[in-house]
């Protein structure tokens, strides 16, 4: 079963409050998004460990209700 972008959102918003987080629908099918996700949560952390607050957020659901997640993470400005 497909996730939706705005759920996709939320469970990063709730593990990530200050995060800015734009999701884009890459095939049009709800299964392959891209997320780009800005937070000052992400300041002295590698990319892979600012990746994997991501996925941690999204509890498990990678593999499963979602397919597929194209991800950029970055610092605020």
């Amino acid at each position: 079963m497909a996730m939706a972008a705005s759920q996709i959102e939320a469970l990063i918003k709730a593990a990530l409050p200050d995060a800015e987080v734009t999701i884009t629908d890459l095939a049009g099918d709800g299964d392959h998004y891209a997320a780009h996700v800005v937070s000052a949560t992400f300041l002295g952390k590698m990319r892979v460990a600012q990746h994997k607050l991501v996925y941690e957020a999204l509890g498990g659901r990678m593999g499963g209700e979602l397919h597929a997640l194209q991800l950029t993470t970055a610092v605020p400005n």
